[in-house]
């Protein structure tokens, strides 16, 4: 069975494919589980990788979409959202809210809707990569698209 056949895979491409006909799954020979070993696989720098961070609020979900090579500030986070208490989500409410588990989590195809917000030092790169349903599948887009596909606000969300 290829990874391409996977539910959450299908997913993810049927959300590239509705929006551009053009962006496609990628399987990788190794695994793209974290932003480094992603980088590693793809010849790429670790910032070009799009890290999907779920964090769970008083209220419901935000997902972040941030560098390979930042870290999403709690505090940040806070400010912007103007909620008190943020944390990350555990991998069963990953699971639940997104259908993807730990690894593979796309900035697209969510079982539940979420509100993205996308970090803006991932600008620096002309093309990023996104996990696409399974820790050996990525796509890649560029920025701008990043930002349409998902509807994510740009903020600065790392440090």
């Amino acid at each position: 069975m290829s990874l391409l056949d996977k539910e959450t895979v299908k997913r993810a491409e049927k959300a590239l494919k509705d929006f551009d006909q053009s962006l496609a799954v990628i399987i990788l020979e190794e695994t793209a589980r974290t932003a480094k070993d992603a980088a590693l696989s793809l010849k790429c720098e670790v910032g070009a990788i799009v890290k999907s961070l779920l964090f769970k609020t008083e209220d419901g979900y935000i997902l972040s979409l941030v560098a390979g090579d930042r870290r999403c500030s709690l505090n940040k986070l806070k400010k912007i959202t103007n909620k008190k208490n943020i944390s990350m989500a555990n991998p069963k409410e990953v699971k639940t809210q997104t259908g993807y588990t730990i690894g593979g989590v796309s900035p697209v195809g969510h079982l539940n809707k979420v509100k993205i917000l996308i970090d803006n030092s991932l600008k620096r790169f002309n093309y990023l990569y996104a996990a696409a349903g399974h820790p050996n599948c990525v796509f890649m887009i560029n920025f701008t698209k990043l930002q349409k596909i998902t509807n994510g606000e740009i903020k600065e969300l790392s440090e």
